[in-house]
C-alpha cells in the first residue's frame, strides 16, 4: 500500500514517472512527463488512503482539486487532470511542475552562512504573497489556504514566488463551517494560530492565513522558527521581538510583523490588503488602543473579552489529557 512509484510508471497511459519529489504519510509527489505534450513537466500528486478514511480523504482531495482547477493566479500552480486508480486505493492530482526551491530551503542556506535574510528580500517576498492571498480571499466563496509556512512557497528561477500544497484549503462558508477536521489537522504549529485548532467551530477566516502568513515572514526575518500560538498563550513571553534576534530590521517592519500574528484575530490587520499596505512602509502600523489597565478590568470583564481563548486552552487541555490516558 505505501510503495513509491518507481521511475518509468506510466499513469493513465499519458503520465511517466520521472521521480520523487516529496513524500509524507499519506501520499507523495511526483515529477513526471506528459506523453501527450512533449516537453511538458508537471507535478502529480498522490494520496494514498486506508480503507477506514477512503471515502472522507477521497472527498477532501476532489475537493483540493475542485478548488486548484477554478484559480487561476501566477503565484499559484495549475491544476490540469484529476483521477482515480481504485484498484491501488490512490488519488491523483496533476499540477503545473513548479522549479525552484523553496523559502525553508532558502533559509536554511542563509543561516548556514551565519547571515540573515535582507529586510528588502523578505519585505518584497511578502508583497507578493499578499497579492496571492488578496486573490484567495476575494472569491467566492472565499479560499483560505490553511497551511502557509516556508516549506509551501517556492521561488522559481524567474525570482515569483508560488504558494503550493493546498492540501487543508477549503472554501468558506460561514453557514457551513464544517470541515473534515480528523484529515486535514491544524496545518504546521508554528504557523497555525489558535481559532484553527478547534476550526470545527467555524472560527477561521481570512485572519487565519493572516497570521500563519506572519509567522512565516518572522521566521525569514528572524531565522528562528516562531513558537506556537499554544505555548504563547500559555507564556506571553515566548514570542521574542524580531529586533531582538536580527537587530538589524526596522521597527515598522517589526511592528507589522507582530500585529499579523496577534493572538486574537480582532487584534489582527483586518484584510491582506490593510497588511500588505504596512509589509510595504506605505502605511503605518496603528498602535494599540488605550484601554483600561489589566489590573483595573472586572474579572467578569476580562472573562467575556477573552471567553473564545479561554474555550480553546479548555480544549487542549482535555485533548492533552485523552491522549495521555485515554488514548
Amino acid at each position: 500500500m505505501n510503495q513509491k512509484l518507481e521511475p518509468g510508471t506510466i499513469l493513465r497511459e499519458r503520465y511517466r514517472i520521472v521521480g520523487l519529489i516529496g513524500s509524507g504519510g499519506m501520499g507523495a509527489v511526483y515529477l513526471a512527463d506528459d506523453l501527450r505534450l512533449e516537453g511538458r513537466r508537471c507535478a502529480v500528486k498522490e494520496q494514498r488512503l486506508e480503507n477506514a478514511i477512503s471515502q472522507a480523504g477521497r472527498e477532501q482531495f476532489r475537493q483540493e482539486a475542485s478548488i486548484l482547477a477554478r484559480l487561476d493566479h501566477p503565484g499559484l500552480p495549475k491544476v490540469s487532470d484529476y483521477f482515480t486508480d481504485e484498484t491501488a486505493n490512490r488519488d491523483y492530482l496533476v499540477m503545473d511542475y513548479v522549479p525552484g526551491q523553496n523559502l525553508e530551503q532558502i533559509l536554511k542556506q542563509t543561516r548556514r552562512k551565519g547571515e540573515f535574510l535582507p529586510e528588502d528580500t523578505v519585505r518584497s517576498w511578502m508583497v507578493q504573497l499578499c497579492d496571492v492571498l488578496g486573490y484567495l480571499h476575494s472569491r467566492q466563496p472565499v479560499v483560505l489556504h490553511r497551511d502557509i509556512k516556508p516549506a509551501n512557497i517556492k521561488l522559481t528561477p524567474e525570482n515569483r514566488l508560488k504558494l503550493v500544497d493546498f492540501g487543508l484549503a477549503k472554501p468558506l462558508d460561514p453557514t457551513d463551517p464544517r470541515t473534515i477536521t480528523g484529515l486535514q489537522g491544524v496545518g504546521s504549529l508554528p504557523y497555525t494560530p489558535l481559532e484553527q485548532y478547534v476550526d470545527y467551530l467555524g472560527h477561521t477566516d481570512a485572519r487565519t492565513d493572516l497570521y500563519a502568513l506572519g509567522a512565516t515572514c518572522y521566521h525569514l526575518a528572524t531565522g528562528e522558527t516562531p513558537p506556537s500560538a499554544n505555548d504563547r498563550f500559555l507564556n506571553p513571553d515566548a514570542l521574542i521581538p524580531p529586533q531582538k534576534i536580527n537587530p538589524a530590521l526596522s521597527g515598522g517592519f517589526c511592528r507589522a510583523i507582530l500585529w499579523a500574528m496577534a493572538l486574537h484575530p480582532k487584534d489582527r490587520p483586518p484584510s491582506v490588503a490593510v497588511w500588505q499596505s504596512a509589509i510595504a512602509g506605505d502605511a503605518p502600523v496603528p498602535h494599540p488602543a488605550v484601554e483600561i489597565p489589566a489590573a483595573e478590568v472586572p474579572f467578569s470583564v476580562r472573562l467575556r473579552q477573552n471567553a473564545p481563548l479561554i474555550a480553546i486552552a479548555a480544549l487542549l487541555l482535555v485533548w492533552a489529557v485523552w491522549l495521555t490516558f485515554g488514548g
